[in-house]
């Protein structure tokens, strides 16, 4: 054999037997070694996670939208609202990213696993408190949302549904933080592909009937997604109990601790505080879209279903970089820490720019591959032209924010969030949209002008290393 082709196998082979090893689970120091095998070792299983979660998005519009315009329209608002729990699930989810490894790099793993158990109490009683007025008011929040009546006469069952049924949403995040924080991304997948094939299996079942199954229409969309997350979640409390594999969790350590408590609700309440700053600008989105027609706002459901699906799997890097940055600063290496990151960024920006130019050109038969209605089509393609265009400003974004946040330092995203989505976006979409009378373009352009000004700011602030010496 050539030298040059022996060279050329011998690479493959290598990169083979990383990607096996990332799958598969090994246990890994990732204070030591190169970086960029480190950010392959847990960007793969983190990746495939987030594709996984998108999955239950995509694969429930696809099946919905064959019932029509109503069933997407009550989807893509009951999912605006729901952004509310997953803002509250990543914060927490961040928040035992970064105490978990902290822990884990300072070789504390029963206080990593405490921690662990201290985040699930949290996430029960988060779940009640949302419950409640979810059952009773779900009617009214659709009304509130949506413009057309026929909306919220057809689509209350599934918003009171997985607003009553959101703990397995909670806890589905929130664990595989811990498992993201211990290193151990492979359990976390895992769990996501467990629950998107029970999904996968029952949507169709559940929405158009099946034997002894009805027909439910949305609603059973909702069934399946519940049932789905609900057996993810199991799967990831036996091994949280039972396997152990990092950290193995006792039930003694279930009992409240009000110090590990209060350090997870500080750093959790400002990495929820972004997320729900982000989640309410993104409503007030679908509100003016809401003003417009259902057509548009069934079009920005499919197209924002799109965009998720081409941004979570950069999620799964992000949170890849959290993990190094605060696995590396417990074992006192900053330098490491911030060289982590900054490589994990220039490998996002490389996949969002290639990411862009597909939705760019291919953007009419994406949103096509959904729905036959023109007028959604149309909508739906500008949508995703003009908020692609600011994917490369997104990759960076996305790996810095969430680096400062494995870091502990949750204060200062949440300000830049306020600054951006809030003082910015949500005045310009209203001024674009309805005093200029750009319509939807409006809204769409306002997306893409504040999530690019805050990556660039989220730049600034990392590069000035402040986030370093926070403690957890």
């Amino acid at each position: 054999m050539h030298p040059e082709t022996k060279t050329q196998a011998s690479g493959i082979q290598r990169i083979w037997q990383v990607i096996k090893q990332s799958i598969s689970g090994e246990e890994q120091d990732f204070t030591n070694g190169k970086i960029a095998r480190a950010i392959i070792l847990l960007s793969i299983p983190m990746i495939l996670e987030m594709v996984m979660e998108s999955l239950f998005a995509v694969v429930d519009i696809f099946f919905v939208s064959k019932i029509g315009s109503e069933a997407i329209a009550t989807v893509g608002i009951t999912e605006s609202v729901l952004t509310l729990v997953y803002s509250l699930a990543i914060g927490l989810s961040s928040a035992a990213t970064a105490m978990v490894a902290r822990r884990i790099g300072e070789g504390d793993r029963s206080a990593a696993a405490k921690a662990g158990a201290q985040v699930i109490l949290i996430g029960v009683l988060i779940s009640v408190l949302i419950a409640i007025p979810g059952y009773f008011f779900a009617e009214e929040i659709l009304t509130l949302m949506a413009h057309d009546q026929s909306v919220s006469s057809t689509g209350h069952q599934f918003t009171r549904l997985l607003l009553t049924c959101n703990l397995p949403i909670l806890l589905l995040w929130m664990l595989n933080g811990i498992f993201r924080g211990a290193g151990d991304a492979a359990t976390a997948m895992r769990a996501l592909w467990i629950a998107n094939a029970v999904n996968i299996i029952l949507c169709p079942i559940f929405i158009f009937g099946f034997g002894p199954v009805p027909a439910m229409g949305v609603l059973g969309s909702g069934i399946a997604t519940t049932i789905g997350r609900s057996t993810g979640v199991f799967y990831q409390l036996w091994h949280l109990f039972k396997v152990g594999k990092i950290i193995q969790l006792q039930w003694s350590q279930m009992r409240p601790d009000r110090k590990i408590i209060g350090t997870l609700l500080r750093i959790a309440s400002g990495s929820t505080g972004q997320y729900l700053i982000a989640s309410a600008s993104w409503i007030f989105m679908v509100f003016i879209l809401g003003q417009i027609d259902k057509e548009v706002v069934a079009g920005y459901t499919i197209a924002i279903r799109i965009v998720i699906f081409c941004l979570l799997p950069s999620w799964g890097m992000a949170n890849a970089a959290a993990t190094l940055v605060g696995q590396n600063l417990g074992a006192g290496k900053p330098d490491r820490a911030e060289q982590s990151a900054i490589r994990a960024g220039f490998f996002n920006m490389f996949f969002l720019g290639a990411i862009a130019i597909i939705c760019l050109f291919g953007a009419g038969g994406l949103v096509g591959f959904f729905t036959q209605d023109p007028e959604v089509v149309k909508s739906g393609a500008m949508a995703l032209r003009i908020v692609a265009g600011g994917y490369v400003f997104y990759g960076w974004g996305m790996i810095l924010t969430q680096a400062i946040n494995g870091a502990g330092d949750t204060f200062t995203p949440t300000l830049l969030s306020f600054v951006f989505f809030w003082l910015i976006e949500i005045p310009l979409a209203w001024l674009l949209a309805i005093n200029l009378n750009w319509g939807e373009a409006g809204v769409y352009w306002t997306i893409i002008i504040a999530e690019s000004g805050m990556a660039l700011a989220a730049f600034w602030v990392f590069k000035r290393g402040k986030w370093k010496t926070t403690q957890v």
